[in-house]
């Protein structure tokens, strides 16, 4: 949608849309300075405040399109000296006009617009406004270097935010002069509370209170952040028109960067209901977001020179550079505790392998430095805690819930989470408030902080709950009309927690990610070492190995497997595969097909295909590789070539042939005549050789059992001989 559609012009907003009014296009100025806008290159006057009629003596109409010139003085050649420089910013501008009673010297700013063109802003110089304006203003005594290098030792020297917001206010009260000078600081809902105060003593305080964060409309918060130092001399002025309104282009003057520029009826109006006529505000920005503003009022007219408002918004950034230093002092205090604890932590890993104990050993470490009052670890799918926690059931639903939050420079923190989500609403006696940090950008790892309910006393400026009127007046329109100290009781909300806080979480978080990282990369060089050891182990193995993955697919087969002949290792993708390569295909991959769908071991033989005449003989051995619970990481498959081992076989049967034979050959001597008794030394013989055959064949896997068991054959029948040739001899019936 358009914007100048969907935004209600300068001065026609209302409470319900005053988020969108167009006030950077106020069309207007205040009455204590004149405007200019400048075409280049000529630095022709294409419009004007109305009332540069009344300082330069002529007619409005008669300046329009004419040359800068046409004022008088050096104001052209001032102009034109300026625009060496980076213009994006108002630049300072002194410059001379004939004035209708004569040279007027004038101070102020040049910058140039945003879509084209030279704003200049012009205001009486010092010497000539204390006989101008001081009729009608009060006017603020010019900021003397002295006074500006004082408050910057002042500043300096702070050693904390509430120490150098009082420094603030009264440096600042005591070089301006306005009736009331206040610190006021944003919370991380756009809500500001009034943190320092220097006043009047005819004053009520205002410390301690509380502003809803619609009192100050996101337009105009980002109009802070341009323009950082902003003056209302007057809240009762009239609005001095620039003419023409529009541009030739038909489009209004950007006024985002004009210190004179008209403020909103709207605020004014509010002001007024505070009983307040002139303000100065100086905006206190911190990593480029408004953080506070230092907010004067006054209770007369006052008027602040141009000089004093440039050195204020020098002030300001020191001041800016000052709350930076101060909170990075606590990042500097949270590097110590966040060493200390990844010591704690690497020993723990070192000692006890788990670097989680150590963490939740002793929950002080882990609550006190930003006082909480339970955590939660959520890490690798369990769960640790400490202290006051909700339950598991809860955690996780937290845990799905700020996962979702939209998180900003890594920490999410919540001081209600019951008002962001009513479901967590019995969470508030242990979860009121959280503060989370992610531990992995890939994994739902966190680590989670809690706090209480504490219920809260605010006290605001006024009742938020009742911002409107019954009237769309802009005049009688207000957020509050009574300013009174107003009370309200929070409940389901926690302490908020601290930028230091948040600082210090955000260290520990990184710091816990950046050692559950090193234990990982740690496991993943042992568990590559050991891969690599694996791997050589099953790629020398003597028998074929092959590996799948949980749905079939070959994974791996060494090389063993790979030099099979006839065994086409490269075309194999699943272990159905792997059957055609025997010769009882159906039968193997019915086992294998067995072994995926029941997890079932098996062990077989089978008779594998070659290029030859006769199969090679192989032994199978599947196994199923169990993962946690019940799942599986796959499957491994090792063959064995049982050729020696027929071989060796069928040698044993042999020999136990042979043995067999030559017990029937010693069963009768003599013509065979059976012995009436058995034989001792023959009986000796043969049973020496069983035993010695049975461990040549268990004890030698690979061919050399083979001329053993023959050799063995060939002994034992020697012996037997010779036993024969001895029993004949010593009957008498044999050789002499």
């Amino acid at each position: 949608m358009n914007e100048a559609l969907a935004s209600p012009p300068f001065g026609e907003a209302t409470l319900s849309n005053c988020e969108r009014e167009l006030i950077h296009l106020a069309g207007s100025i205040q009455p204590h300075g004149v405007l200019l806008t400048l075409a280049e290159p000529a630095l022709t006057i294409v419009q004007a405040s109305s009332n540069i009629v009344c300082l330069s003596g002529r007619p409005l109409m008669a300046l329009l399109g004419q040359s800068a010139a046409q004022l008088g003085g050096n104001l052209l050649a001032k102009v034109r000296a300026a625009l060496v420089a980076d213009l994006s910013e108002p630049a300072p501008l002194r410059c001379s006009i004939d004035g209708a009673n004569g040279r007027v010297a004038m101070e102020g700013t040049l910058h140039r617009a945003p879509h084209g063109g030279l704003v200049v802003e012009l205001e009486l110089a010092q010497q000539d406004a204390d006989t101008a304006y001081n009729r009608r203003y009060e006017s603020a005594k010019p900021v003397t270097q002295a006074a500006i290098a004082q408050a910057v030792k002042k500043f300096s020297s702070a050693p904390t935010i509430a120490f150098l917001s009082e420094a603030v206010v009264h440096c600042v009260r005591e070089t301006t002069g306005y009736d009331r000078v206040m610190v006021y600081k944003f919370d991380p809902d756009g809500h500001g509370e009034i943190i320092a105060e220097a006043r009047d003593g005819s004053l009520d305080s205002l410390l301690g209170h509380h502003y809803p964060a619609t009192d100050i409309p996101q337009r105009a918060r980002e109009l802070y952040i341009r323009n950082r130092v902003r003056v209302l001399v007057d809240v009762h002025y009239e609005p001095v028109a620039i003419v023409p309104r529009q541009l030739q282009d038909g489009s209004e003057l950007d006024m985002s960067l004009c210190h004179l520029r008209s403020m909103s009826p709207l605020h004014l109006q509010y002001l007024k209901n505070m009983g307040v006529t002139g303000t100065l505000v100086v905006s206190l920005v911190r990593e480029g977001k408004l953080w506070g503003l230092i907010a004067c009022h006054h209770y007369s007219p006052r008027y602040v020179p141009y000089t004093s408002r440039a050195a204020l918004e020098l002030l300001a950034e020191v001041i800016s550079t000052r709350i930076a230093a101060i909170e990075n002092y606590v990042q500097s205090q949270v590097e110590v505790l966040v060493k200390r604890l990844e010591l704690r932590l690497i020993e723990a890993t070192s000692t006890d392998g788990d670097w989680r104990n150590a963490l939740f050993r002793n929950s002080r470490t882990l609550l006190t430095p930003v006082d909480a009052t339970g955590a939660a670890l959520f890490h690798d799918g369990e769960i640790m805690t400490a202290g006051d926690v909700p339950s598991t059931p809860d955690l996780r639903a937290l845990l799905a819930w700020v996962s979702a939050q939209p998180g900003e420079g890594g920490v999410y923190t919540c001081a209600s989470v019951v008002r962001r989500n009513p479901e967590f609403a019995s969470m508030a006696s242990t979860a009121s408030g959280v503060m989370a940090v992610p531990l992995s950008p890939s994994r739902p790892d966190w680590l989670m902080w809690f706090r209480k309910e504490q219920p809260c006393e605010y006290t605001w400026a006024g009742d938020p709950a009742k911002p409107l009127l019954n009237s769309d007046d802009p005049l009688t329109l207000s957020p509050r009309r009574s300013f009174a100290a107003w009370s309200e009781i929070v409940r389901g909300t926690a302490a908020p927690w601290t930028r230091a806080e948040e600082v210090l979480a955000k260290a520990i978080g990184q710091s816990l990610s950046d050692i559950i990282l090193q234990i990982q990369a740690v496991r993943l060089l042992i568990a590559q070492h050991q891969l690599n050891l694996v791997r050589s182990q099953v790629g020398n193995s003597k028998d074929p190995v092959i590996i799948a993955a949980s749905a079939g697919h070959i994974l791996y087969s060494n090389e063993t497997f790979q030099r099979l002949p006839g065994s086409p290792a490269a075309t194999l993708t699943t272990l159905d595969d792997l059957g055609g390569l025997f010769l009882e295909p159906g039968e193997v991959r019915a086992m294998l097909k067995r072994l995926q769908q029941e997890r079932l071991p098996w062990r077989g033989e089978a008779g594998l295909v070659t290029s030859g005449t006769a199969p090679l003989p192989i032994g199978i051995r599947a196994d199923v590789v169990p993962g946690q619970g019940s799942s599986i990481l796959g499957f491994i498959v090792i063959l064995s070539d049982l050729t020696v081992h027929r071989q060796t076989e069928s040698a044993r049967q042999h020999f136990e042939t042979t043995i067999l034979q030559a017990e029937r050959d010693l069963a009768a001597l003599e013509g065979g005549s059976q012995l009436r008794e058995p034989d001792e030394v023959i009986g000796a013989i043969l049973a020496n050789a069983n035993v010695a055959a049975m461990e040549i064949a268990d004890a030698i896997g690979d061919g050399g059992a083979v001329p053993l068991l023959r050799e063995l054959e060939t002994s034992t029948q020697r012996a037997a001989a010779l036993y024969r040739r001895l029993r004949r001899y010593a009957s008498g019936s044999g050789e002499r």
